[in-house]
């Protein structure tokens, strides 16, 4: 685990030389389409048009979606609210997460559930469920499945800061460890658990000293570098699918709205949301781009244009799905026999 300085993390572009060219792009593309459906799903919700709460993860885009670009097509991801990068990386569309929100047949649940409540087995995402850090031994499980079936698949889950002080992560953390499992843990420190502040929830300096006491490797990185996120990424995939063992891998980041829309963060300094601007993934990577030479201003602008437009055409085809008739709510909630039998 590295020592440096979370001044020296976040200000510092580190080269990314050793990315290709389409891969940082496409970081890139998934980047800004994270913030523009997410900005798009916030404005339904200010007009009233979506049911519950909406969690963005705006200033943390890079970690969600650096660390589903390092995954394989086979692996698993068992991911929380603030991983809407990482269901578009695994192919869930902007369509159906609009159409998830407003609670229409078109999304990943059929209508059953609202938010980010997001899972589709086949795209190698297990369903989210709001109580944080219990994807952990879900994930934790199914890397167990994974190494008994002798099968070198990965799963990757993750939680916020205040999720690493509950009772389920500490458990997922310690029986991964002593069996060895194929599992990377990830941590959105975003500095609140909802409006606790860090230094109130744990006495350690970070996050990822809690990994010491199961004799996990960690990693301090900075979260709001995808390059840097994808890299760590790539070696804890690499570690734990050659047999050896779970990583733990801290974010340090800023959540740059409240936990959720409806939550104004007075709690949050207001010019530490200032110092943060700067640092915000999305200028970070055009930044580095620009640098290595691999897009200029007309590049970007294109990527700008063109999430827009699948944005728009999310937003078309989230409106017009249908909602689901009753009888459906009945459908897909118990698993057959078939289906326990494959």
């Amino acid at each position: 685990m590295g020592d440096n300085t979370e001044e020296e993390m976040t200000d510092k572009i580190e080269p990314a030389c050793d990315i290709k060219r389409p891969d940082l792009l496409q970081m890139y593309y998934y980047l800004r389409l994270t913030r523009t459906l997410e900005d798009r799903i916030t404005a339904l919700y200010r007009q009233g048009r979506i049911v519950g709460g909406v969690y963005t993860s705006n200033g943390m885009e890079a970690i969600s979606v650096g660390y589903a670009s390092a995954l394989e097509r086979d692996d698993v991801i068992a991911p929380f609210h603030r991983d809407m990068g990482a269901f578009l990386v695994r192919g869930i569309t902007p369509g159906e997460v609009i159409a998830q929100y407003l609670g229409k047949r078109g999304g990943p649940t059929k209508g059953k559930d609202g938010n980010v409540h997001i899972g589709d087995l086949k795209r190698g995402v297990i369903g989210f469920v709001s109580h944080l850090a219990d994807n952990l031994p879900v994930a934790t499980g199914v890397a167990l499945a994974f190494k008994m079936r002798g099968e070198t698949r990965v799963v990757v889950t993750n939680t916020g800061d205040g999720g690493t002080s509950r009772g389920d992560f500490h458990e997922a953390m310690n029986f991964a460890a002593v069996r060895r499992l194929p599992v990377v843990f990830f941590c959105n420190n975003n500095q609140y658990a909802y409006s606790t502040p860090l230094h109130l929830q744990m006495a350690i300096a970070n996050v990822a000293d809690r990994a010491k006491a199961y004799g996990m490797p960690a990693e301090i990185v900075d979260g709001n570098d995808v390059a840097a996120v994808y890299r760590a990424a790539i070696r804890a995939i690499r570690r734990a699918r050659a047999g050896e063992g779970p990583t733990f891998i801290e974010c340090k980041t800023m959540r740059m709205h409240g936990h959720s829309e409806h939550d104004s963060a007075k709690y949050v300094p207001r010019e530490l949301l200032e110092e943060w601007k700067g640092k915000d993934p999305i200028l970070k990577t055009e930044r580095m781009l620009r640098e290595l030479g691999y897009a200029d201003d007309a590049a970007l602008m294109e990527v700008g244009e063109r999430v827009t437009k699948e944005v728009a055409a999310g937003l078309e085809f989230g409106e017009g799905s249908p909602l689901p008739e009753g009888p459906e709510t009945l459908e897909g909630v118990f698993a057959t026999p078939d289906e326990v039998q494959s």
